[in-house]
């Protein structure tokens, strides 16, 4: 037990799992790329379930029957489930925007959102504990032991906030890969329409085309198109749009293409005027991003750039000095 405490306390070994951890962060960055087309072919099957069962239930409200529980429709089931149940999680850290945060980060179905309430309830404990016993059993760092305790009730503050700060950081991460690729979708299917095609078969080929370029975006058009064939209002699916991205680009594109459903409007005039804009929202972002990155930089500038400018620069002056110091010295000692 010594030893093992002895090897976390070393500053050597701490610096050699900090620099481990940035090398498994580089290799798990360069193959995402390569994993990146196994990840589009899950999500497009994903997409395909979801397809299967708006197909289901729309038969079954053909028919007049129940809808049924089994098949591809996503059940709730587990310890995770059982916990949020008996302690009413859902009442007792009720959040009215989670279901719609979920959409965004790309999460649908129930058990995503007990996870979430689950995580957001245990994540303040187990933060505390690995913070208490880290202060109290491996290293004190001669602190007192009221602010040892202030320490651990910080981690658990840190903990209750740990799983929005994480959807949120999916959200956002999700929306840019969106948005990045938009114009580009809204041009392809401006072709498509101006081409005969009709506004489902457009959005599928857009979807399968621009995967390549964003996973999210094929994503949720090949989702769209699926809602499209079997929602029985139309609107429905494109208010869906709007509120899976939260992004007033897709927003306002959804708008269009249910003003168009609904009167008759020329729908590539207003692919034409929406790709325009989200361009230019798109330019705009990269322009502001721009603008920010002298502000960023300074900062590591002065803690990389400077030291070693010092170094290179002064570094030979104080070389000779040094070597004439020492000659001096030699012919002092020899007079």
């Amino acid at each position: 037990m010594n030893g093992i405490l002895i090897f976390l306390t070393d500053p050597r070994n701490l610096l050699s799992m900090g620099v481990g951890v940035a090398v498994f962060a580089t290799v798990l960055t360069l193959l995402s790329t390569v994993m990146g087309q196994a990840d589009l072919n899950k999500r497009m099957k994903a997409v395909s379930e979801r397809r299967d069962e708006l197909r289901r239930r729309s038969r079954a409200a053909i028919q007049g029957g129940p809808q049924g529980t089994g098949g591809l429709r996503q059940t709730d089931e587990g310890f995770k489930k059982r916990v949020v149940e008996r302690l009413n999680l859902t009442k007792l850290l009720e959040d009215p925007k989670v279901v719609d945060q979920m959409a965004q980060a790309g999460f649908r179905g129930p058990r995503p959102v007990t996870a979430f309430y689950f995580f957001r309830f245990a994540t303040p404990f187990v933060f505390m504990a690995l913070t208490a016993f880290y202060l109290f059993v491996v290293n004190d760092f001669g602190l007192p032991v009221m602010m040892r305790v202030t320490a651990s009730m910080a981690a658990a503050v840190a903990g209750f906030y740990a799983p929005n700060i994480y959807l949120s950081n999916l959200i956002s991460k999700r929306r840019t890969s969106i948005m990045q690729a938009f114009p580009d979708a809204l041009d392809l299917l401006l072709i498509c329409v101006e081409s005969g095609m009709s506004i489902e078969a457009a959005i599928q080929k857009v979807s399968a085309e621009i995967g390549g370029t964003s996973i999210e975006l094929a994503e949720e058009l090949s989702l769209l198109a699926a809602e499209l064939s079997y929602l029985p209002d139309r609107r429905m699916a494109y208010d869906n749009l709007g509120r899976r991205n939260n992004h007033p680009g897709v927003k306002a594109v959804a708008t269009a293409m249910t003003q168009a459903e609904t009167y008759g409007t020329p729908l590539a005039s207003a692919l034409r005027v929406m790709a325009k804009e989200n361009r230019e929202l798109r330019l705009s972002a990269a322009e502001k991003k721009a603008a920010a990155l002298p502000a960023q930089l300074t900062v590591p500038m002065i803690v990389f750039f400077l030291p070693v400018l010092f170094v290179v620069i002064l570094g030979p002056a104080i070389i000779n000095i040094m070597d004439t110091m020492k000659a001096s010295a030699a012919a002092n000692g020899a007079g």
